[in-house]
């Protein structure tokens, strides 16, 4: 079979396709027969070592992982040992990031905590796009931020991966959401739901007279203390990304600076059955759509990954491992 392999740490140039043996799926696993592989952030920065903590348990030389994509949508050609509640021919949708990725290949071995079962009404490209932006909205705003009706919750970032679901799951939860982003992507977020965007580009997000529940920070880029201040009594913010001192400020300045009923902190996301299975039952019944940005081959996954790292997409890059069905 072919599968992308990232043999050393480094950019995208680093990527091959090879011709590799196929899995075979151990004891509590299964393997895939891969339609489509999302991509997101986090492949860019596990193929970088960035930060370099990555190395602590990705492998201090070199990558000990399967390689490309963590996001993975197929239908299941094997079953392991003591796996009862999947079988052959079943459509899964499932995030790899725990058990060494590789989702960019022809098949490949997972256990089957880590996956759910597609919904009939989506195609795999639009399943490949919901694990891992999916799981970390809805971990952000249901279980961290605990959104109630009428809450008020801006979401900074709102045209990527995570922010376009994270603007249809705010609004599923009730809350009244102001999206932010760039100039181009104002109709994008409106269609989505939010009930008012703003261009970051032309007008100033932050004053006197604004405040919100929660803010949802995707890649955001202002200091805490702006984002604190914005926050109504009892407010909670989320940081999800962002460059490395947003992340040290969160991790380590988060927890010093949350006082006054209101808490500041990362999104450390964790990928479980039941919030799959809560993800793809949105998708099923039209409360959260994909937003795919650009479709790529198998051989140019390294492409994909490249557009994606240079951070103006407008949704989701998939890989597309089997062509459609006309």
């Amino acid at each position: 079979m072919q599968a992308v392999i990232a043999p050393a740490y480094g950019g995208p140039e680093m990527l091959e396709l090879r011709d590799v043996a196929r899995p075979v799926p151990r004891e509590g696993e299964v393997l895939i027969r891969v339609h489509a592989a999302g991509l997101n952030a986090a492949d860019w920065h596990v193929l970088r070592a960035d930060p370099f903590i990555v190395r602590m348990s990705m492998g201090l030389r070199r990558p000990k992982i399967k390689g490309l994509g963590a996001d993975v949508a197929g239908v299941v050609e094997a079953v392991g040992p003591d796996v009862t509640d999947y079988a052959v021919g079943d459509e899964v949708l499932g995030e790899l990031r725990s058990c060494g990725f590789g989702a960019c290949a022809e098949y490949v071995a997972a256990p089957v905590e880590y996956l759910t079962r597609k919904p009939a009404e989506i195609t795999f490209a639009q399943a490949a796009a919901l694990p891992m932006a999916g799981v970390t909205a809805l971990q952000a705003l249901r279980d961290q931020a605990r959104v109630q009706p009428g809450d008020t919750v801006l979401i900074q970032g709102a045209s990527g991966g995570v922010g376009t679901f994270a603007i249809q799951i705010a609004k599923a939860l009730g809350a009244h959401v102001t999206a932010v982003g760039s100039t181009g992507k104002m109709d994008q977020m409106s269609g989505l739901g939010a009930d008012e965007v703003i261009d970051y580009t032309t007008t100033e997000i932050f004053t006197p007279d604004r405040t919100w529940d929660v803010i949802l920070g995707v890649n955001g880029f202002h200091p805490l203390s702006t984002y604190r201040t914005a926050l109504r009594p009892g407010g909670r913010y989320l940081m999800i990304g962002g460059t490395r001192l947003q992340m040290f400020q969160g991790v380590v300045l988060g927890p010093v600076m949350t006082r006054r009923q209101k808490s500041l902190g990362p999104v450390m996301a964790t990928v479980s059955a039941e919030k799959l299975a809560a993800v793809a039952t949105m998708a099923q019944k039209g409360e959260l759509r994909a937003v795919i940005d650009r479709t790529y081959s198998l051989a140019e996954s390294a492409e994909a990954l490249r557009y994606l790292e240079e951070g103006h997409s407008h949704g989701k890059a998939i890989v597309s491992v089997v062509e459609p069905a006309s």
